[in-house]
């Protein structure tokens, strides 16, 4: 087995995740751009064993975007199974980032696996699929970023056990930045510190958070020799925000931090 995505547990969340798992519930992850809700997915399918399918949801998702199409190949059709078809046969994670992203009609098809049935009626094939002990839904939303439009029903919600994530305390994040870069521990304090600075800026200035995968960024860019407040420019600042006076700002933090 080759060595597992470096992961840093926030609390229980391994646990909860391989218990859903083995009592075949599927998972609900709350939490903010960038705090690592991907990467704890990609850690615990590689742990378990399981192939992991990963379906980033846009407002142009379809049903069969999930559960495949036909197709027209050397003049005949065929069947094309999509990554949550896939996954329901091979006994994978199926992980849908940002759900509530998706259409409202596509996520319907999730409704059948989400509870006791656990089965994927294919309506273009006849097929209706049950699903293994090994299979799992996982889904994930940012709820900060979501208004009355893109809020995620009540009702499906409920069908799901749910994990909140968040950004990880200093020390944490510290360890987080050094795991991932190889960061000096100096390096990797003074980022998050800047992240931190940053973050007390949400409500006022910016629409996201400074993101742990920022920090990882910019340190990547330091170590491999690149300036750092230009790193800091390129992987934190510019991100963030596109006007020039919020930037500006942000760069006097920057400075600050840095020393020049």
């Amino acid at each position: 087995m080759s060595e597992l995505p470096f992961y840093r547990p926030h609390a229980n969340e391994t646990e909860l995740f391989e218990h859903a798992w083995r009592n075949r519930l599927p998972l609900l992850i709350k939490g903010p751009t960038g705090c690592g809700k991907t990467r704890f997915v990609t850690h615990m399918a590689q742990r378990l064993g399981r192939p992991l399918y990963t379906v980033a949801c846009h407002d142009d998702l379809t049903a069969a975007d999930l559960v495949g199409r036909h197709l027209i190949g050397d003049g005949e059709t065929y069947w094309s199974d999509g990554p949550l078809t896939r996954a329901v046969r091979e006994g994978g994670i199926c992980y849908l980032d940002e759900v509530v992203e998706a259409r409202k009609d596509t996520t319907v098809v999730l409704h059948p696996l989400s509870d006791d049935r656990r089965i994927l009626p294919i309506e273009r094939t006849g097929e209706t699929l049950q699903a293994p002990p090994e299979f799992m839904l996982v889904v994930s939303y940012n709820p900060g970023y979501q208004n009355f439009l893109k809020g995620m029903k009540p009702s499906t919600r409920q069908r799901f056990v749910s994990l909140r994530f968040d950004f990880p305390g200093a020390e944490r994040e510290q360890e987080i930045v050094i795991g991932e870069t190889g960061a000096d521990p100096m390096l990797a304090k003074r980022l998050v510190s800047l992240a931190h600075a940053f973050r007390a800026l949400k409500e006022h200035d910016l629409e996201e958070a400074a993101s742990t995968r920022l920090l990882v960024y910019a340190a990547t860019l330091i170590g491999s020799g690149f300036d750092a407040v230009d790193a800091c420019r390129a992987a934190l600042v510019e991100p963030l925000t596109d006007d020039p006076e919020t930037a500006a700002a942000l760069m006097e933090v920057v400075h600050a931090t840095f020393g020049r």
